[in-house]
Order: C-alpha cells, then structure tokens, then sequence
C-alpha cells in the first residue's frame, strides 16, 4: 500500500494543478509545528517566483480547493505562504485499518534480492570483548530489517582464523606442552579428539604469546614458522588448529546466542585459501596487479580523488597474504556461491580507507559486476563518561560476556528492589529487559557516531530506552489480559474512528510505519527504528493516561480501543524483533 504521506501528496498535487500550478509543488510533510497543525506544504513559496505572484495567493488559492477534500478537516494558508492540515479522522482510520490487515503493515517490499551482511569479525583464540558489540548487534538488526522488507539476507561472522595470531597461541601450547603428538611430525596414529586445552586456557594463551613475540626474536620466528606449518598443511599443525577453532566457535556461539545473534555462515579467511593463487595469477596476467618492490599491488586512485588512496597490496613483499588479499577472495568466492546483488561490511569507521582500496580493487579486477553493491557501514566507538574507548574500572578491555552480565545483573537489582517478585522470575524478566537495555542503548544511536555508554540511564524505565519500550509493551499486555479474563475476545474487534485528539495521535504514528521502513531499508539504519518505537511507545502512553479503556461503558468504543492497542502491541513487537529483543510477559 502507499504511504501515508505520498497519498497526502497525491491530493495536495491535485489541488494544485486544478488551481493551475504545478502538481510537484504539492509536496506534504510532517509539520515542524505540530502546536499549529498535523502536515504542511511549502510548495506556494517555491512557485511565487516563477508565477510572479505573492505566495500566499497561490496558498490561499489551493487551500480552498482542499477545504472540499474528505482527505483534510481543516486546512488554513498561513502567510508567508505555508498551507497547514489537519487530516480528517476518518481517513487516518481507513488508512491504519488497511495497515492492520496487511501482513507487513503496508510497508512495501522491495523487490527480493539476495544480500550478504558481513558482520562480526572476531578473531579466534581470542575472547570476544565490547569491541565486538556494535559490529554484532548492528549487523543482526540490519539483516533482520532487510529480511523483513522481503530481501535473502545471508550472514556470515568472518572470523579471523588464518594469520600469525594462529602460530602464536600454537607456540605457546607447544612451549607448555612440547610432548603432545601435534608437534610430532613423524607420528602417523590418530589424533585426540578432545582439545589439550579450555577455553579459558586460550584467552590466556594468546596475551601471553603476543607479549612473548615483541621481547622475544627467536619465539617470534618460531612462531612465523608455526603459521607457516599451518598454511602449508602440516597435519598436526591442522588437526591443531582444528581444536582451536573448534573451542573457540562454541565459546563465540554461546555469547553471541546471548545477544540473539545469529550467523548463517561461520567463516573465516581460511575458508578462501584455496582461490588465492589462481586469483593473484589472473590479476597479474589480466595487467591489473603488478609488482612494486616486491609486492603484488593494484593501483586504485581515481582522477577525480581529493585525498590519497594508496594502492591495494595483493600479495606482500614476502609472499605472505593479508587482509586484503582474503577480503577479495572471499568476493570471489562470494558472487561465485550466492550471486549476491549486495555486499555489506559492518566494521569500524576506521577502516573507511581500507574498503575503499578493496571495493575498488574488486570491480577493477572484474571480481564484481556492475550490477553487485559493495557498501560499507562504518560505526563509533562506545565510550565511558569519561568520553574514551569503554573500558573495565581497571583500565583494561572488557569482555562482552562480562557488559552482558552487568548489565543484566544491574536489572535483576532494579527489580528486585521494586517488586516482590520470585527469584527464577526476577532473574528470567532482568535478563530479557537488560538485554533490551545494551541493544536499544547501542542501537538508537546512528551507527557512524560515537555514543557513551552509560548504566544508569540505559537501565531507566523512563526516557528514551529499552525498559521504557518493554514497559509499554507489557502495559498494553496486561490490558488485553484483563480484558480476556473479563470474557472479551479480542480478535473480533476492529478499529474504528478515533473519538479523541489522543487516539488521533496513536494512528498517526502507526500510519508511518511504511516510511519509516522504507527509511531504514534504505539507509541500513537501525536508529529509525528505534526513534520509531519510542515515538509509538509515547504516543500509547498518552493515549493510555487520556483514554478510559477497561473502564468504558460503552462496549462498542471499548472494543475499539483494544483493537488499536492490540495492533500498536503487535508493531511494537515485531519492530524491536528487527532490534534483536523481546518483551516479557511482566515487569
């Protein structure tokens, strides 16, 4: 169905070609100045130089005309020459009826297009930290909003499984452990099957090489020798680095699971190794790679560049890949397998640069087609009130499973405080209404800005945060309980016309549903969502505090309004299902 505001514009266009103006100067926006009206339009300002005329002519010309439309209650041409609505009731009914029987709420679907989402990008060994929040929770909301708008949407974590780090925490193990048979080259027998380490061994291990690599010249060459083990397919340096992979992805899954984070595909640069020579070989004989002081290079630069875009280094002077060098395979590998219209990377704004040389290198090289989008969303940093990169009271990097349990532990508090409630139950509700307190906290920001990150507010059940938008959600559920345990049936009701300024307002911000998907889709933008939520939420309340709901005698006006609160539970639910959380039953 069309959005609300272009249907507003369709009739104001009419207007003012009837008048004997242009049609496109109808444009209708939402008023600045909700006090003095609902929508306005400008266009008589943009004609009155053109007409030779006074702008408020042309405005006061057209608002007669649409004083006769059913579309607008009222209608005034203010000077200098602005054209101010006020929508009819019956119409913002009619509209959001439609909506409500529209299985994805009149937003329109794009035509299906098969995406991959990178996002994620931990590395193994490693523990995941705050680092790794944004890029995980971003790229989750972003793949679950355009598989909403009907897209094939395919997300992969794109883990760092392939480079020194490998042969550092290899080097380490064999240092600890020198008798176990990976470092055996002639034994021939079965490997073991469990791991010769914990998880937690391995957050330790690999601090622990790093630090030994850069004081120590023989451990680094031992362990530059280890990576190239593995890369070259010694067999226990595989089975090896299998154990590790192994641990270190169920540790991943456990956290990321906690975050309601899911990948379709868990790959990493290793994945890609197999394509590497061939594509280095066609790059350098199709004259599109070539070597500089060593290096494998693809020269990027555009003429119309304002600043220095350095060429893209395929292969490094030592015949050692990297970053680069994966990031375009796995294109390859990518289009070859998926097809995909479009490709987007979800990392650091930091690393703007970067994508830039390999987007470039991959349609230079015919990676890519002209018709494959390559984007990149760069996001800030999260920040500590203090304004710098978040970290523990200790001054160290946080890991994320550890912000996941503040948080949530931080809310059990809160409950517990309040309410008299049971232990298994506070626990339960703490950890659905933490997590909506980190993801909404993150997420109503705009991705490329830094944000701070801070408890107290992010776990307030009033403002513009995530408790607030599940404390609406479950007002609305309490009602239609109450409703259900007096013998009402909720599903036979429907919406009807709204009998007050409060109800009015409630179907307004649900009619901009559609636009404000479309909005999101476009800009892969998450916080528009969230400003879209908190609007509704606000919009309910006020209608909640204004209008007796329960309580109303006339049960034909009853039956309406829990027809327009069950439909704004509804689009509150499925909107914070595209955040990544849920709401409780009770809080």
């Amino acid at each position: 169905m069309k959005k609300l505001l272009d249907l507003l514009t369709e009739e104001v266009g009419a207007a003012f070609e009837k008048a004997g103006y242009k049609k496109e100067a109808g444009r209708v926006s939402v008023s600045n100045r909700p006090d003095l009206c609902e929508y306005q339009c400008n266009g008589a300002m943009a004609l009155a130089k053109e007409q030779k005329c006074a702008p408020i002519n042309i405005a006061n010309a057209v608002a007669e005309i649409l004083k006769e439309s059913p579309v607008f209650e009222s209608v005034e041409a203010v000077m200098p020459g602005f054209i101010n609505m006020n929508i009819s009731s019956d119409f913002i009914y009619r509209y959001v009826a439609d909506m409500s029987g529209n299985p994805k709420f009149g937003a329109i679907l794009s035509d299906p297009k098969t995406i991959i989402v990178d996002y994620g990008g931990p590395n193994i060994a490693k523990a995941l930290h705050v680092g790794h929040l944004r890029p995980a929770i971003i790229g989750e909301s972003i793949k679950r909003i355009l598989k909403f708008m009907g897209h094939n949407v395919i997300g992969d974590v794109h883990m760092g499984d392939w480079g020194k780090p490998m042969g550092l925490v290899m080097t380490e193990i064999q240092e600890r452990q020198p008798d176990l048979p990976y470092f055996d080259e002639t034994f021939t027998g079965e490997y073991p099957k469990e791991p010769p380490f914990t998880v937690k061994d391995l957050e330790e291990i690999y601090p622990t090489a790093s630090a030994k690599s850069k004081e120590d010249p023989d451990y680094n060459a031992r362990a530059l020798e280890a990576t190239l083990k593995l890369q070259s397919g010694v067999r226990g340096y595989r089975a090896l680095w299998d154990h590790i992979i192994n641990v270190s992805v169920s540790d991943m899954k456990r956290i990321y699971e906690k975050l309601h984070v899911e990948f379709d595909l868990w790959n990493g640069e290793s994945s890609v190794q197999y394509l590497i020579p061939d594509m280095v070989r066609e790059m350098k004989e199709s004259g599109v790679a070539y070597e500089s002081d060593g290096a494998i290079v693809i020269d990027v630069k555009k003429d119309t560049d304002t600043k220095e875009i350095p060429p893209c280094i395929v292969v490094k002077s030592d015949g050692a890949s990297l970053y680069n060098t994966t990031d375009l395979a796995t294109i390859k590998e990518r289009v070859a397998k998926y097809d995909p219209a479009q490709i987007i990377y979800i990392t650091d704004k930091r690393q703007d640069l970067y994508f830039e040389q390999v987007f470039r290198a991959a349609i230079k090289a015919g990676l890519v087609s002209d018709r494959v989008t390559l984007s990149h969303i760069g996001f800030g940093t999260m920040n500590g009130k203090d304004g710098k990169p978040f970290k523990t009271r200790d001054g160290g990097v946080m890991r994320l499973e550890d912000l996941i349990n503040d948080i949530q532990n931080e809310m059990y508090s809160k409950i517990k405080e309040n309410k008299d409630i049971d232990d298994a139950e506070a626990r339960q509700t703490a950890d659905i209404v933490g997590l909506s307190a980190l993801l909404y906290g993150d997420l109503s920001n705009q991705a490329v800005k830094d944000y701070v990150f801070d408890m107290e507010r992010f776990i307030s059940f009033e403002g513009n945060t995530g408790p607030y938008i599940l404390y609406t959600i479950v007002r609305i559920k309490s009602i239609l309980a109450k409703y259900e345990a007096q013998g009402g049936d909720i599903a036979s009701h429907k919406l009807g016309v709204p009998v007050n300024s409060y109800e009015k307002d409630l179907m307004k911000v649900l009619a901009s549903f559609p636009q404000v998907m479309e909005g999101a889709e476009a800009e892969l933008a998450p916080h528009r969502i969230c400003a879209f939520v908190y609007d509704l939420a606000n919009a309910l309340n006020s209608f909640y505090h204004e209008t007796k709901i329960l309580a109303e005698e006339d049960e034909e006006k009853k039956g309406q309004y829990i027809a327009l609160i069950s439909f704004t539970k509804d689009m509150l639910e499925t909107c914070i299902d595209m955040l990544g959380f849920s709401a409780p039953d009770r809080m």
